[in-house]
C-alpha cells in the first residue's frame, strides 16, 4: 500500500505519513488535503514510498489529492528543502509560506475572463547606451552557466536599461526572467517601463499587497511557463518558473530583501542559490552593494560590472556639508538649506527635504514633572501624529488620543520634542507660504492608490518641495528635482548596530541620487555635527570604494560579517526573566553536543535584546558565531534538536535567524 509523506504547516521539523492507495510518483509535489488531529490541513506531498516506518493501523487516509493543477516541479521542491536546510525551519513552514495563500488554503482561482491591463507608457525609441553600459550587458548575455555579476553602478548611470537589454536576450532565447526589487512601490512604475519595452510579453507581478486570487493566477501562470518575466518583491524568489535562464536582484543592498518573521530569509542569497542551481547567471544591482557582495566581488567570487558615469546626466550631484555645530538652526533646518529651498522656489524646480523619521515629534513630554508618552505594550515611545491627535507606536501599532493634559500631574502645556516628517513639513508651509509642500511617507502613502496619486503630483511638477522618508530614496527619476536636504542623520554614525554606518552611507548616497538626473544640475546638503567624518568626506566624493574598504577593514578587525557567519536564537515570553532562563537553557545543551561541532562556534551569554520589550512580551536573545559557514551549520543542524526537546513555559515561542541584520 502505498504511502504519502506530507509537509505540513507546522512548527515541526517532521514530515507526516498518510496511506493512499491510489498515489504515484508522479503526485510529488502535489497539494494534499488530509486529516490532523480534529481538523483538516493542506500540505505538500514530498515523498511516495511503499511502506512506513509506523503500523499502517496507526496511519490515517489522505482526504483528498489536489490534481486540479500541475504537480510543483522537483526543482521548487528542491529550493524549498534547501531554505528549510539552511534556515533551520521545518519544510512544512517553507513550503506553506512558498505558495500563495489561496493555494495553501487547498483552493484555485477562478479562471479570469480578460486579461488585466498595465498602464503602459507609450513607446519610445532605445536610448543610446554608454560605453560602460554596452560592456555590461555584453558581459551579461555571454555568460554561461552559474555567474554572479555584481554591476556596481553610480546614481543614475542606467542600470535598469543594463537589465532590460539582457531580459530582451533571454526572450529572444525563449527563455524566462525573474526580476526582484525590495519595495512594493517600485513595482507598478517598473512593471509599466517592461510593458512598454516588451508589448508583446506576459508579465506577472507578485508581492504581498496583491489580492489572494491574482497571487494564486501568476504563480499558476509561472509554473505553465506562460509568464515570460516575473517581477517581483522579495516572495517572488519562489515562483516557479520552468524556463527561467535570468535572475535579477535589483538594490540588492536593500534590507527589505531580508525577512524579519516566519521563515527569515534572504531573498538575494536565496536568489544566488536558485542561479546556481539551475546553472544560469544572476546580477545584482546596486550604487551602494552590500559590504559582503563588495567583498566577494573584491575577492573574485563575484564579477564586477562597473558603470562610473551617470546616462541620464552630465554629471554626478554636488555634495556639500553644512556644520551645524555653531548654528542656531530654524526647526532643524541650516540657513544654507533655507537659501537653497528659496533658491529652486525661485527658479521653479522641486527640493526633497530627507527626514527618516515619520510623524510629527518622536515623543510627547511633559517638563515639569518628567512624564513621556511611552507605549504602554512596548519599550518605545509613542510617537506624536499632530495631524490626526494620535500617538502612535512604530513597532506594534498601538495608539491613542494625545492627552490634553498631563496624565501624571495634569499640566496642560505638553510638548513636543525632537522632530518628524508632519512637523517639517508644517514648518516648511508656514516659511514658505507660496511653495506647495508634498509630505510622502508610509502615513501619507499608506495605499497603493494614494502612493501613485503622490507621484503623479511629483511628475507634474505640482510639488515644489517634497518631504520623506526612505520611501523616496530609491528607484525614482524626478526631472525637476534639482536639491536634497538630509538632516537628523547623525544618530546614526553611533549606533550599537555594527551595520548602521554602512545604512546610512547607502540611504544617503541613494537619496542625494534623486537630484540632478535630468539636464538640471543636482545639489545634496547634508546637515551634520561631524563634518569631519570620513563617512561624510566618502559621500563628498562619491567614493563608495574608499567607504567599503574601511568599513571591511574594520570588520576585518572585529571579527564582523562577512569574516564570520552568525545566526541568532530569540526568545520571548511574559517575563524577561522567563526568556532569558530558556536562552540559558538553550546553550547549556550545547555543551552536550560533539566538540567536533561545539569547539567550531562560539556562543554568547544570553541578553535582553535592544527593544527588550515588544507587544508585551519580554525579549531575549542569544549570538552564535563562527568562522566557518558548514561548521555554523553543522552546529545549528545538531543543536535545532535539542532545542525542540527543551521544556518551555506556557506562551514562550522563540526562533532562529541565520544571518541576522538586525540586534
Amino acid at each position: 500500500m502505498n504511502i504519502v509523506r506530507v509537509a505540513l504547516d507546522l512548527p515541526l521539523p517532521r514530515l507526516f505519513d498518510y496511506l493512499a492507495p491510489d498515489s504515484a510518483q508522479s503526485d510529488i509535489g502535489r497539494r494534499v488535503i488530509v486529516p490532523f488531529g480534529k481538523a483538516s490541513r493542506t500540505g505538500v506531498i514530498i515523498e511516495v514510498a511503499a511502506a512506513s516506518e509506523h503500523p499502517d493501523d496507526k496511519l490515517k487516509a489522505v482526504t483528498e489529492i489536489l490534481r486540479d493543477m500541475p504537480a510543483l516541479p522537483p526543482e521548487w521542491l528542491a529550493l524549498c528543502e534547501f531554505c528549510a536546510r539552511y534556515y533551520q525551519t521545518p519544510l512544512g513552514e517553507v513550503t506553506s509560506f512558498a505558495l500563495p495563500p489561496m493555494l495553501r488554503r487547498g483552493k484555485l482561482p477562478r479562471i479570469r475572463k480578460a486579461a488585466q491591463k498595465i498602464a503602459v507608457p507609450p513607446p519610445t525609441p532605445l536610448p543610446q547606451l554608454l560605453a560602460s553600459q554596452q560592456a555590461a550587458v555584453d558581459a551579461i548575455v555571454e555568460v554561461a552557466g552559474f555567474h554572479t555579476l555584481l554591476l556596481h553602478g553610480v546614481t543614475g548611470s542606467g542600470k535598469t536599461e543594463v537589465y532590460l537589454r539582457a531580459i530582451d536576450a533571454v526572450l529572444a532565447r525563449g527563455g524566462q526572467a525573474l526580476m526582484l526589487v525590495p519595495e512594493i512601490a517600485l513595482t507598478p512604475q517598473l512593471e509599466g517601463r517592461v510593458a512598454a519595452r516588451f508589448p508583446a510579453a506576459h508579465i506577472v507581478c507578485a508581492n504581498s499587497g496583491m489580492a489572494d486570487a491574482a497571487r494564486a493566477r501568476g504563480f499558476l501562470d509561472a509554473l505553465a511557463g506562460r509568464a515570460d518575466i516575473v517581477l517581483g518583491t522579495r516572495l517572488a524568489v519562489f515562483m516557479p518558473m520552468p524556463r527561467l535562464q535570468l535572475i535579477v536582484v535589483d538594490e540588492e543592498h536593500d534590507a527589505s530583501f531580508k525577512q524579519q518573521d516566519g521563515l527569515r530569509y534572504s531573498a538575494r542569497d536565496v536568489a544566488v542559490w536558485r542561479a546556481h542551481q539551475l546553472s544560469i547567471p544572476i546580477v545584482l544591482g546596486s550604487a551602494t552593494p552590500s559590504l559582503e557582495t563588495f567583498h566577494h566581488a573584491s575577492t573574485g567570487r563575484y564579477k564586477m560590472l562597473e558603470l562610473p558615469e551617470r546616462a541620464v546626466a552630465d554629471a554626478m550631484p554636488v555634495v556639500r556639508i553644512v556644520d551645524t555645530r555653531r548654528e542656531k538652526l530654524q526647526e532643524g533646518l541650516s540657513a544654507a538649506l533655507l537659501a537653497g529651498l528659496q533658491q529652486r522656489l525661485e527658479r521653479g524646480e522641486q527640493s526633497l527635504v530627507f527626514l527618516n523619521r515619520r510623524g510629527y515629534a518622536p515623543v510627547l513630554a511633559c517638563p515639569p514633572c518628567g512624564w513621556i508618552s511611552r507605549c504602554q505594550r512596548c519599550a518605545a515611545n509613542l510617537v506624536l501624529h499632530l495631524a490626526d491627535q494620535r500617538l502612535r507606536c512604530h513597532h506594534c501599532g498601538f495608539e491613542t488620543r494625545v492627552p490634553r493634559a498631563c496624565p501624571d500631574c495634569g499640566n496642560v502645556d505638553l510638548l513636543p520634542f525632537g522632530r518628524g516628517t508632519q512637523r517639517l513639513e508644517t514648518m516648511l508651509a508656514e516659511r514658505f507660504p507660496e511653495a506647495s509642500v508634498l509630505r510622502i511617507d508610509r502615513d501619507s502613502a499608506s495605499t497603493p492608490k494614494k502612493w501613485q496619486a503622490l507621484l503623479a503630483t511629483i511628475h507634474e511638477g505640482s510639488a515644489d518641495i517634497l518631504v520623506g522618508t526612505q520611501m523616496l530614496a530609491k528607484g525614482h527619476d524626478f526631472p525637476l528635482l534639482t536639491l536634497v536636504g538630509a538632516v537628523g542623520a547623525d544618530a546614526a554614525l553611533f549606533a550599537a548596530d555594527f551595520r548602521a554606518p554602512e545604512r546610512l552611507f547607502a540611504q544617503l548616497m541613494q537619496v542625494g541620487g534623486r537630484s540632478g538626473r535630468a539636464d538640471l544640475p543636482g545639489e545634496v546638503l547634508i546637515q551634520t555635527e561631524y563634518p569631519d567624518h570620513p563617512l561624510y568626506r566618502a559621500l563628498v566624493d562619491h567614493d563608495y570604494v574608499r567607504f567599503a574598504r574601511s568599513q571591511l577593514d574594520e570588520r576585518r578587525i572585529a571579527g564582523f560579517p562577512p569574516f564570520s557567519f552568525q545566526a541568532m536564537l530569540r526568545a520571548e515570553a511574559r517575563s524577561m526573566e522567563q526568556s532569558l532562563a530558556f536562552l540559558a537553557a538553550a546553550r547549556e545543551a550545547a555543551t552536550i553536543l560533539p566538540n567536533s561541532l561545539a569547539d567550531a562556534v562560539t556562543l554568547y551569554d544570553p541578553v535582553p535584546m535592544r527593544l527588550q520589550r515588544l507587544m508585551t512580551l519580554e525579549r531575549g536573545q542569544l549570538l552564535v558565531e563562527s568562522l566557518s559557514r558548514p561548521a555554523l551549520q553543522a552546529f545549528l543542524t545538531a543543536w535545532m534538536e535539542k532545542l525542540y526537546a527543551l521544556k518551555m513555559p506556557g506562551g514562550l515561542r522563540w526562533h532562529l535567524d541565520v544571518d541576522p541584520l538586525e540586534f
